[in-house]
């Protein structure tokens, strides 16, 4: 049963979490939940979020790879303790480690070749064994190393018992000793790898409480190897089940798997939506939904988090975006609109516009789409759906609408709601009849948010000249 960290070993220690993201792609939806659920529980216990970034594969950790995941993080509102870390400026550190676990008896130099170790493998497979590795060198005398043959530093894993771990999700968790090969600390080439570097980067931070995906839950049992064998003081784990899609699968791009900056740039998510949604991914807090980052802080804790895997639902995140774009200030969702928009804009029209355009739209993109007809260039460019609506008749039923609206002097969407139904029902039609050639002539497209909001955010005389530009002359009709 997952249990609170109050009543860990670590609990007279300051509490000191970190995100470690390798900056070999994008920050993926699953890596931004860990790191948010590291920051919230140091933040509800007072304590510290450091962020790492492991950097060791050189050719793959670009700057721009790295500056992604900062944007993303910053994006999102999480800001970490301290300066960033890098894991590449610590390899001279990960090797003192190695070597002093040498000294101590706790590694060895293994000469086992690549390929003494694929026939080996390739024997278990055929007599339908697990395949361990069990190395002659490990307790082989300094004198019988070969000069000049090159060699890894092994850890020496104990080969009885079991080792456990009481995860903070999990529960208690153990592996037989035996099932933990001498893994690898230091390749051929002297550089150190992930799982000492991990190690070494950890006990040198302070981390105190590691909470990271639970694919990571067999690396706990070896590098808890290393953490023994330097007398470390052991963290706490917290092992989170994986995202699923909402069918049960694996988490993939058809689910929406993709990386923060897509949800933000692509799919017109903001910050605080998907800050929210991800919290509520596998963690609870009673029936309630929506929380405030100062809120989430207050009431976050890793008890809450469940062990089954949670299931991504992009339907629900964009209702939550459209909750959240409800409640955005105005002027802000203006300056967001405006940059999708491309093109010179009025923000203050905009902003004026906003509480008209929102009210439907479940991402920025929707309110773009919705906000772009008010900064269209006479001619409008037509949908085809438009341009079909637009046929004689309602060509001539715009002349009508215009030779009324042309003496309208209350432009309000009241008035005009009532002037145009009024009109209706002196031509036998229902309203419909007169929004659906008006919409297209005002906006081009078939939807819209209302007619006489449409209206009313455009203004009488770009109103007047959009239908005019649509209608059948006016000395070709009869005036209502």
């Amino acid at each position: 049963m997952a249990r609170d960290s109050g009543s860990t070993a670590n609990a007279e220690r300051p509490v000191v979490t970190r995100f470690a993201p390798s900056p070999t792609g994008m920050l993926h939806i699953g890596n931004a939940r860990t790191g948010l659920f590291s920051w919230l529980f140091a933040r509800h216990h007072g304590g510290k979020t450091l962020l790492r970034i492991e950097d060791t594969d050189k050719a793959r950790s670009t700057d721009e790879a790295i500056q992604v995941i900062l944007d993303g993080l910053d994006w999102l509102g999480l800001e970490f303790d301290g300066h960033t870390y890098y894991q590449s400026q610590f390899e001279a550190r990960h090797a003192e480690v190695a070597n002093e676990l040498l000294e101590k008896g706790a590694a060895y130099r293994c000469y086992l070749t690549q390929e003494e170790l694929a026939a080996r493998r390739e024997k278990a497979r055929e007599e339908r064994k697990p395949f361990h590795i069990r190395s002659e060198w490990r307790d082989a005398s300094p004198s019988d190393w070969p000069e000049g043959q090159s060699y890894v530093v092994r850890i020496k894993t104990p080969r009885d018992g079991e080792t456990a771990i009481e995860d903070l999700v999990q529960g208690r968790v153990s592996v037989k000793n035996s099932e933990i090969d001498d893994f690898v600390l230091l390749r051929s080439d002297g550089s150190p790898t992930y799982m000492l570097a991990v190690v070494v980067d950890d006990h040198d931070m302070g981390v105190t409480h590691i909470i990271r995906g639970d694919d990571h839950l067999n690396n706990a049992f070896r590098q808890l190897a290393i953490i023994q064998a330097m007398d470390w003081p052991e963290p706490e784990y917290a092992h989170i089940p994986l995202i699923h899609g909402n069918d049960g699968a694996k988490l993939s791009k058809r689910h929406g798997a993709m990386g923060v900056r897509a949800y933000r740039d692509e799919l017109g998510i903001l910050p605080e939506a998907l800050f929210n949604y991800l919290l509520r991914l596998g963690w609870g807090y009673g029936d309630r939904e929506e929380f405030t980052q100062d809120e989430a802080v207050e009431f976050f804790d890793i008890s809450g988090v469940g062990k089954s895997p949670s299931r991504f639902d992009m339907k629900k995140l964009l209702n939550l975006n459209g909750h959240y774009i409800r409640e955005a200030d105005n002027t802000r969702l203006a300056a967001l609109v405006a940059d999708r928009i491309g093109q010179s804009v009025d923000i203050e029209l905009l902003a004026s516009a906003m509480p008209v355009l929102k009210t439907r739209a479940r991402d920025m993109i929707e309110l773009a789409d919705g906000a772009a007809f008010l900064f269209k260039q006479r001619p409008l460019d037509l949908t085809d759906k438009a341009q079909a609506l637009l046929d004689s008749d309602a060509r001539g039923l715009l002349a009508q609408i215009s030779g009324r609206l042309v003496k309208q002097n209350d432009w309000t969407t009241e008035a005009l709601e009532a002037s145009l139904k009024e009109m209706a029902e002196t031509l036998g039609l229902g309203l419909g009849k007169l929004a659906q050639p008006l919409r297209a002539a005002l906006t081009g497209q078939t939807t819209s948010p209302g007619i006489f909001d449409v209206l009313s955010l455009l203004g009488k005389d770009e109103s007047l000249a959009r239908i005019d530009a649509q209608a059948i002359p006016s000395n070709q009709t009869a005036e209502i």
